[in-house]
């Protein structure tokens, strides 16, 4: 008999507030509608095409949290 291990990954969610334009915001709710998601999905898609960089250790920006 063959055991499998499964891992569980427990996201916390945070919140994410940002100042945009009435336009811009009417334009992505269209765009969520029209593809039958949600706007978090929609900006969550986003990211995760974004790519991933490396953070130089040298570097003076602190890392939020």
């Amino acid at each position: 008999m063959f055991r499998r291990r499964i891992d569980i990954f427990i996201m916390k969610a945070k919140g994410l507030h940002i100042r945009i334009s009435e336009r811009r915001l009417n334009k992505i709710r269209m765009y969520a509608a029209n593809k039958e998601k949600t706007i978090t999905q929609i900006i969550e898609d986003y990211i995760d095409r974004l790519p991933t960089t490396e953070i130089d250790n040298s570097s003076t920006t602190p890392l939020l949290k």
